[in-house]
């Protein structure tokens, strides 16, 4: 049976008072004594009362999401993955999420909202796009929030953590140049989003570098699911002259663009050259595609953790993190990735 603070107290040998300073965070608890308390918590299952909680420290012990819900809007095992790491983090420090559902042309009244509720102690924004007009009004509030990538153009000023994925399209266009294609399709996340410009933009770069000009019709931006990629790869191998290569901005995309290129009779690595942007989604291993994926690897499950680790600490004034992080995405290569055809 789970314990009671005067029970934890007693167990322990400490006031109520000190047990629960060491388990709200306050610096005048000395290390020592907030790891015992901390190791008879997970020993005991001890859960605070948080009522009781929240008029002690005027918080809330939860994280806010605002979620643009519509019809047309597709569920994204993207974010689904990013919200398992973030949920992670926040189950080992005891912090609840609070998800408000919102029409798209509503969220900024729904921020105001949550902010005004005192429901939730922070928020964190996704899916960022240019000139993001959220960013303006999560600084007018007062309410410290993260954001997950970054939005073009409009302030810098604000809180984030990003995948630098101008330089990820960029090393991986660059590495299918010097094996020899000129030709180069993407197949992109959707428009609107700030991370799919970027990752065209890295793309644009390299063939710039090696004097060469993008066709546009070898870019297709789409929702990022295996049938879109299927859809894309298909438009471009009918074309009088198809792509030798194809970046994809996920590797469930590059689901639809290998069986697309199967079914053309193609061989991947030799006839075509194939690179994914890799989120590490543990039901969709690169190395287990039939011919294991050159990858763009960057963690979403960690960025969420990342993401809940600062506002848990900032919430609960404990570290000091930096306000911006930009990650470098690793390029693994693997068999997809030949020299172009008649090279």
């Amino acid at each position: 049976m789970a314990v009671n603070l005067k029970q934890l107290a007693e167990l322990l040998g400490l006031s109520q008072t000190t047990v629960s300073r060491a388990l709200n965070g306050y610096p005048e608890v000395n290390a020592e004594t907030r790891r015992r308390v901390l190791d008879a918590v997970r020993t005991t299952g001890y859960r605070p009362n948080r009522a009781a909680q929240r008029l002690a420290t005027g918080k809330a012990y939860s994280i806010g999401l605002v979620m643009p819900i519509a019809s047309g809007i597709d569920s994204d095992i993207h974010f689904g993955e990013f919200l398992a790491g973030l949920a992670e983090e926040a189950l080992k420090h005891d912090f609840h999420f609070v998800l408000n559902p919102s029409a798209p042309d509503d969220e900024e009244a729904t921020f105001r909202r949550l902010a005004a509720s005192g429901n939730v102690d922070a928020v964190f924004l996704a899916y960022m796009r240019r000139n993001d007009p959220r960013i303006p009004i999560l600084k007018s509030l007062s309410i410290p929030f993260v954001v997950h990538g970054r939005s073009m153009g409009g302030p810098r000023d604000y809180p984030f953590l990003d995948v630098d994925n101008t330089r990820a399209f960029y090393d991986a266009a660059k590495l299918l140049l010097q094996l020899g294609h000129h030709r180069i399709a993407l197949i992109n996340g959707p428009e609107y989003l700030a991370f799919s410009l970027r990752r065209k933009k890295g793309l644009m770069l390299a063939l710039e570098e090696w004097g060469l000009h993008h066709d546009e019709a070898l870019v297709h931006h789409s929702v990022m699911t295996d049938e879109y990629g299927y859809r894309s790869m298909q438009s471009f191998l009918q074309r009088p002259d198809p792509p030798t290569a194809v970046l994809c901005s996920s590797t469930v995309l590059a689901l639809g663009a290998v069986r697309a290129i199967n079914q053309a009779g193609l061989v991947i690595g030799r006839d075509i050259s194939v690179i994914a942007h890799d989120d590490v989604l543990p039901m969709l291993k690169p190395e287990n595609f039939s011919v294991p994926l050159t990858t763009t690897r960057s963690s979403l499950r960690a960025a969420g953790a990342r993401i809940a680790t600062r506002l848990i600490a900032g919430i609960l004034n404990r570290g000091d993190y930096p306000q911006q992080e930009l990650w470098r995405a690793e390029l693994v290569v693997r068999a997809s990735t030949g020299s172009a055809p008649g090279r």
